[in-house]
């Protein structure tokens, strides 16, 4: 008799990635709901406060790309990877256009700041939920 047993290994993604992803998108996250909060009362402070949560999630976004960049080399689907990067890097080319909108008086940044924190938002949730789902799976006998 004898009995077959198979492993399945499953490799993530590298924990900085994944620390830098996650956060990304949070910070985006922040920023929206900051922006929302400012709409609903005009404390200046919120304005502020969105500010440099997009400032934040622009740094966490850029070593997201970087760590993706490397991850390319290494990754078993090419493609989910290629598109993760341009996600990445739309969603940090839409937060300096935010950055610099939110640069601006604080009057002068709604409803531009508050629809740029939402799609930018998006697209870092997009880009998380396809780096944090994109996996390896390997069979061993």
């Amino acid at each position: 008799m004898n009995a077959a047993v198979e492993y399945t290994h499953r490799r993530g993604l590298n924990p900085l990635h994944g620390v830098v992803l996650a956060g990304t998108f949070v910070l985006f996250l922040g920023a929206a709901l900051s922006d929302y909060a400012y709409m609903a009362s005009y404390e200046i402070q919120w304005a502020t406060f969105a500010s440099w949560l997009i400032a934040s999630a622009l740094v966490c976004n850029g070593l997201a790309f970087v760590c993706a960049l490397f991850g390319l080399f290494t990754a078993g689907n090419r493609r989910r990877g290629l598109i993760q990067m341009l996600l990445l890097l739309v969603s940090f080319l839409l937060g300096f256009v935010n950055a610099l909108i939110h640069a601006m008086d604080a009057w002068a940044m709604m409803p531009t700041g508050l629809i740029l924190s939402i799609i930018v938002t998006i697209l870092a949730l997009v880009a998380a939920w396809i780096g944090f789902t994109a996996t390896v799976t390997r069979k061993a006998q």
